[in-house]
């Protein structure tokens, strides 16, 4: 008489293709790519606001990049001035909603492209809730413009909302060509129906 051995995810020899370990390691992948990016945030906030803090702007790459401090108290383009608590609660609810989602992932991709997303919220949710005037409705520091100063070709932004948007345009890209966020290929399924 044999006793049938049942193996879970859980089990301490599940291999690394496993149910329950790739999900922990795109968790992690996710969890890595945000704490260094937001990292990278803060110390260029840092730094940007201690080298041009009431600096005209800084001409930088021929023109291409100019340097100068702008308190945002908005979101891009200026929107939503004066609605500073909205955004705060809403950058709130994108980074729950990524958490939540990040117990589900499979795809590298969708883990890094979220995980910049995620840091990207968190780096202008920080600005929110420190910086003055006040909790909730603290002005976001931005410090670059691309093709002139003052933001006139270009919208003035920080390395949060270059997270936001490179990690956005990673998963659009990846939506695109139909690998979803948990590791299947929504073109293949599409062809093995055909």
């Amino acid at each position: 008489m044999s006793t049938e051995q049942t193996s879970t995810p859980d089990t301490a020899d599940a291999g690394p293709d496993t149910p329950a370990v790739q999900p922990k390691r795109r968790v992690a992948l996710v969890a890595g790519v945000a704490v260094v990016a937001l990292a990278a945030d803060v110390l260029t906030k840092v730094l940007a606001l201690s080298e041009w803090e009431g600096r005209e702007p800084v001409r930088a790459l021929g023109g291409l990049v100019y340097f100068q401090i702008v308190r945002n108290p908005g979101a891009a383009f200026s929107l939503a001035t004066g609605m500073t608590w909205i955004l705060a609660i809403g950058a709130v609810v994108v980074a729950g909603a990524i958490i939540w989602l990040s117990r589900r992932l499979r795809s590298a991709g969708w883990a890094v492209g979220l995980g910049l997303v995620l840091a990207g919220a968190l780096g202008n949710l920080t600005d929110r809730i420190f910086r003055a005037p006040g909790l909730l409705r603290g002005h976001v520091i931005d410090f670059i413009s691309l093709f002139s100063p003052n933001g006139e070709a270009w919208p003035v932004f920080n390395v949060a909302d270059s997270c936001i948007c490179v990690g956005a345009a990673l998963i659009v890209v990846l939506s695109v060509l139909g690998k979803d966020y948990d590791g299947s290929s929504s073109r293949s399924g599409k062809a093995a129906k055909a």
